[in-house]
């Protein structure tokens, strides 16, 4: 009963968001209802289902995602707008056609494969591009813009220069892409290593061009497991309004955080190369023989490679301590990306099966719901999981953008108690300082 009347309060705050997006009531501060937005928004998320063409046409504000990959960021807020409607998509934008059409399958909207470079290259190109995708100016506007984070990836080789990864020029890109649309909000998010001083050149000459185009312009780096996220994934992510605002805060400490073990031990269990016959994506690697001898080697529930067990090779070369590990049950996973079907990549094996993680495995590892279509062969559905923005964290964002946008300013004693920004690059990689923090964890 109490919980019921909780949810009812709740609901009749969250309807005040949209009447201040309409214009119907004035701002206020909404700050308070931060959290339990983003914990309705989640469980919004696990019931999502794929939006319908044009169900979102009548909320005041719009969204418009660049590299929108499969649509993990545009997720969140599609969460969130089931909670209070308040967003309306008007596409999404990837140069790859695959993952365009994942994003067309889930949010009911179209979607340009086109390079953002060449989007943003003439005041009149960019325009263009609004104009096609029904952009009205007297509505609210927020950019996403999460360029693809390879080029700024610690793995990277240490000695390139400024011009050998066009990729990195990509957030320069959209800033010149929010110059010219001069939305509401933008959100970028990328890996950490945007924010080291190897990288800072580029996030200084975007953030320069959104100074000057009158933004106040934060960043931090965050944990998505602080979000809900059964995962260790350390992300930088960057917001910008025309007002002054507050950075999202974590919302989870470490001894909260979600684990394996309630992201997929309810999965049905799998030999290497059986599926289940009532999930397409709970299919499993047909390893080889050799690769799941040396996996049932490794002991269960977060245990590492035996010496002497496995590739000779492992044993001449340091820093791959990881390799062929399993995941533990009880502490969030690794970092997922697209090799994590494959256990000599990484901790991928499965904490008690002799395989490596099936494609929903990791899709419920990055907090995709069930419902969530991917499209495309088995490479390019583990590419699309990997690349993706984890949607609880989108939906941690979410929930903080929109009541900063509509909210009144908040205080000076609320500047200096919320998320401080990263104003300076604290080491040359952000690697070596992630890495200490996640062996702390394990050991503890």
């Amino acid at each position: 009963m109490i919980f019921d009347m909780e949810r009812k309060a709740n609901g009749e705050r969250f309807s005040l968001l949209r009447q201040v997006a309409i214009g119907s009531v004035e701002s206020e501060d909404f700050r308070t209802m931060k959290r339990a937005l983003f914990e309705a928004s989640m469980e919004s998320l696990a019931l999502f289902a794929p939006l319908k063409p044009a169900s979102s046409a009548s909320n005041p504000i719009q969204i418009l995602d660049f590299f929108s990959g499969a649509g993990g960021t545009s997720l969140g807020f599609a969460a969130l707008n089931k909670v209070v409607p308040l967003f309306r998509f008007l596409a999404g934008c990837d140069i790859d056609q695959v993952s365009a059409n994942t994003y067309a399958t889930n949010f009911g909207t179209p979607v340009t494969c086109e390079d953002v470079l060449d989007i943003s290259k003439s005041a009149e190109s960019i325009q263009r591009f609004f104009e096609a995708k029904g952009y009205d100016a007297s509505r609210p506007l927020i950019l996403i813009g999460c360029a693809p984070c390879q080029g700024f990836s610690s793995h990277r080789k240490k000695d390139w220069g400024l011009g050998d990864d066009l990729r990195n020029n990509l957030a320069i890109a959209f800033s010149n892409i929010v110059a010219a649309a001069k939305p509401d909000v933008f959100v970028m998010e990328n890996v950490p290593e945007f924010l080291s001083k190897r990288h800072w050149r580029y996030f200084e000459s975007a953030r320069e061009v959104f100074l000057e185009s009158g933004y106040t312009v934060k960043q931090a780096i965050y944990n998505a497991a602080a979000f809900g996220v059964p995962q260790e994934r350390f992300r930088s992510l960057v917001v910008g309004m025309k007002k002054e605002f507050l950075l999202p805060d974590e919302v989870y400490t470490p001894t909260e955080y979600r684990t394996v073990r309630q992201a997929i031990a309810a999965l049905r269990p799998l030999e290497a190369g059986e599926a289940d016959p009532e999930d397409k994506m709970h299919k499993a690697v047909a390893h080889k023989s050799s690769t799941i001898d040396v996996i049932r080697q490794v002991p269960h529930d977060g245990g590492s490679l035996p010496e002497g067990v496995g590739p000779e090779c492992l044993a001449r070369v340091k820093g791959f301590s990881d390799v062929y590990g399993r995941l533990s049950w009880d502490k969030p996973s690794i970092t997922i990306t697209h090799y994590a079907r494959n256990p000599a990549s990484g901790r991928y094996s499965h904490p008690e099966q002799n395989r490596g993680l099936t494609a929903r495995e990791a899709a419920r590892l990055q907090s995709f719901p069930d419902g969530f279509l991917f499209e495309g062969r088995s490479d390019d559905v583990y590419r699309q999981i990997g690349e993706a923005v984890p949607p609880l964290l989108s939906c941690g964002i979410a929930a903080s953008v929109i009541v900063e946008l509509l909210s009144v300013e908040p205080t000076l004693e609320q500047l200096v108690s919320g998320t401080q920004c990263v104003e300076a690059p604290v080491s040359n990689s952000y690697s070596s300082v992630i890495a200490g923090l996640k062996n702390a964890r394990r050991r503890s």
